[in-house]
């Protein structure tokens, strides 16, 4: 096998995995319904289905990140990957919510291991500067499409087969990969140095606390002592995870780097836009078939043209960086996607998927393309190469967390506005706070890059 042959094998097989972990995170969520119904989850109780994966990959992101900087990325990321695999075989085969919710979460760990160290490693493997721009765009371009594609074949897995299927399928992938990897990917020199577990625990325990609390309150209401006691746990074990980073020796989080204006305002942007988008997701999903009456796999067809309008944006995005630069986009981004949950929002018992869905989500789906490949480009550029594995897995902690509180708070919106046994009234009220926080970050965009849009058109992507 000639050498660039191997490369490309090696990038495919790590780019794989990073598809796979993106596809689970909503492979799951077109086969709610039936998940709800054949484990016995509660309304409220169901978004742990999605929210146990995410909370445990997000939170533990930047342990994962500083492991593989301690033991070696290769041996880190198979090692993940295993774990990952593992859990798929104990969540599809779960007898009851349960076992599921912490099958979920033994996924997201194994997540959260192998994640951080992908980045990393699709840039090892670059042979040249082109190179490592190209695997960069194709990583965004898995992030991206990951989620709509899983709920594609979730569906038609649930359709034909089982939901269980959805993440049975995950076994043999990541055995494949981890023998690819293996074989053909070199270990990189382990830096060595000790693990931040007083970070670690700060960051998950915190992130775990925050989502639960939104998911507290739309099962018992937002007025009551103990909603109120969680906020205020959550906002303790983040400020300490904070304090802790000022002082430990080696932290899992080097927090110079988010005090950079243009990272940071990217870094929330991604996480406000991932939120919603996830939100989208979980909402649409259940649209399609309590009030337009689709089967599982004609509403993960629903999807395909945010999937397709995904892959075609994003290829596009580099030459538009070169030109406009990434703020300008980031800043256009978020735009339509606050555009869209405002059309969204007019969605009643009379709208079709036709006249009411695709158009809006045809625009959602150019925003999301045009916020997530700028953004990655703000918030890694002019990162150290010692610091790269711990932002790029702060970068997708921000994303996973962002996704499951997005999901919390639309639910908690939905569920406030709505009746029982109904749908449909809560709706409007949850697109419309959709459409705020998507708001908010085309201010925080426009703040913190500037009037321009930080617009520099010296950024090299591909």
């Amino acid at each position: 096998m000639t050498v660039p042959r191997f490369l490309a094998l090696a990038t495919v097989a790590v780019l794989a995995t990073q598809l796979m972990l993106q596809l689970d995170a909503q492979v799951v969520t077109v086969a709610l319904p039936q998940v709800q119904r054949d484990l016995g989850f509660s309304a409220a109780g169901l978004t742990w289905v999605p929210n146990a994966y995410a909370l445990a990959f997000g939170g533990l992101m930047l342990l994962g990140g500083r492991l593989g900087d301690v033991l070696g990325r290769v041996r880190v990321f198979t090692g993940g990957t295993v774990l990952f695999a593992f859990a798929s075989l104990a969540a599809g085969l779960a007898p009851d919510a349960s076992v599921m919710v912490a099958a979920r979460v033994v996924q997201g760990i194994g997540a959260a291991v192998a994640a951080p160290s992908i980045l990393s490693l699709i840039t090892a493997i670059a042979r040249d500067e082109r190179a490592r721009s190209r695997n960069l765009a194709l990583f965004t371009a898995a992030s991206s499409v990951g989620s709509s594609v899983g709920l594609i074949l979730g569906g038609a897995l649930t359709s034909f087969f089982s939901w269980r299927w959805g993440l049975l399928i995950n076994v043999p992938v990541g055995a494949v990969v981890v023998l690819v990897v293996q074989r053909l990917v070199k270990e990189d020199r382990p830096a060595g140095g000790q693990v931040d577990l007083a970070g670690a625990v700060t960051a998950t325990l915190g992130s775990l606390a925050l989502v639960y609390g939104f998911v507290h309150a739309a099962e018992t209401g937002w007025a009551t002592g103990r909603t109120a006691g969680i906020f205020v746990l959550a906002l303790a074990l983040l400020t300490a995870f904070v304090l802790v980073e000022r002082r430990v020796g080696l932290p899992l989080l080097d927090l110079s780097l988010v005090r950079h204006r243009r990272r940071a305002t990217a870094l929330a942007a991604m996480g406000l836009t991932v939120g919603v988008h996830f939100s989208l997701l979980f909402t649409l999903v259940q649209f399609y078939q309590r009030e337009l009456g689709m089967s599982p796999l004609v509403a993960g067809l629903a999807f395909l043209p945010l999937t397709g309008t995904v892959l075609l944006v994003t290829q596009t995005v580099p030459a538009a960086i070169r030109r406009f630069g990434a703020g300008r986009l980031l800043v256009l981004g978020t735009t339509l996607v606050t555009a869209s949950f405002v059309w969204f929002a007019a969605l009643n018992a009379s709208s079709t998927y036709v006249g009411g869905v695709v158009v809006p989500l045809v625009l959602h789906s150019i925003g999301v393309a045009l916020v997530f490949t700028p953004g990655t480009v703000l918030i890694m550029e002019g990162v150290p190469a010692r610091h790269s594995g711990a932002i790029s897995g702060f970068l997708q902690m921000v994303q996973q967390v962002g996704g499951s509180l997005g999901i919390a708070v639309i639910v908690a919106v939905h569920a406030s506005g709505g009746e029982p046994d109904s749908f449909l009234p809560g709706l409007p009220g949850a697109f419309w706070t959709a459409a705020a926080l998507a708001a908010f970050a085309v201010i925080v965009s426009v703040a913190g890059l500037g009037s321009r849009g930080g617009g520099s058109r010296r950024e090299h992507v591909g």
